[in-house]
């Protein structure tokens, strides 16, 4: 998993008319092409199945798949620390923290 620099982080989740983040453009490519390359991997699930491939095979990939996603949600999560909760918590928002605590649990679920 790659780093977010604090210097590709922009100002993130606040808005005035609602929470909203802010990526760099560097960083909204990077989780562009990764979600592309996940979407490529569901469609070749979706082949293996409709080719009645062993499913070990499938399951193999699947959980390539569910890899690359979770590390998509850790690079949002990493972002989403460094910036949106930092500057809340900063800010004096400290149910940020109880915000942050319910996205980890449900990232931890999978």
């Amino acid at each position: 998993m790659e780093n977010i620099e604090p210097q590709e982080l922009e100002e993130c989740c606040h808005e005035h008319d609602g929470r909203k983040s802010h990526h760099s453009e560097k960083t909204k490519k990077n989780l562009v092409t990764r979600l592309n390359r996940i979407e490529g991997q569901i469609r070749g699930i979706k082949g293996l199945i409709e080719k009645d491939t062993y499913c070990d095979d499938v399951i193999t990939q699947i959980s390539a798949t569910t890899a690359a996603l979770n590390g998509v949600a850790k690079l949002l999560l990493e972002a989403h620390m460094k910036s949106c909760i930092l500057e809340r918590v900063q800010d004096g928002d400290h149910e940020a923290i109880d915000e942050l605590l319910v996205t980890i649990q449900k990232l931890m679920k999978k």
